[in-house]
């Protein structure tokens, strides 16, 4: 298994409402350096109950990569930045990678 030396890195996903929305939020975060990069992967249909009512939306994904020790402070600036009243946030471990790229993610 490749690390970033002693940082663990992770892929965090959320959806946005809007194309203006992802890129204001992307551009925050890359910017306060809580995240190293961030992919928007435009229109992804979403498909969910909310408050009991289904619900068929076009949104646009974040694709955010930061090393583990920022994942605390993420998880406090996403919901200020984002719409939802529940922001998507799923954080998912990367387990292996060139190990140039995971030291560069590690040190945002």
């Amino acid at each position: 298994m490749t690390t970033a030396g002693p940082l663990s890195c992770v892929v965090a996903l959320t959806t946005c409402a809007t194309h203006a929305e992802a890129t204001t939020i992307a551009t925050a975060l890359v910017d306060e350096r809580l995240v190293a990069c961030v992919n928007i992967i435009p229109t992804v249909e979403s498909i969910y109950r909310w408050e009991n009512r289904l619900c068929h939306e076009t949104e646009w994904l974040l694709m955010m990569k930061l090393p583990q020790s920022n994942c605390p402070a993420l998880k406090n600036r996403l919901p200020a930045l984002h719409s939802y009243e529940c922001p998507e946030l799923i954080i998912v471990s990367i387990t292996d990678g060139l190990p140039a790229y995971l030291q560069w993610v590690g040190t945002p």
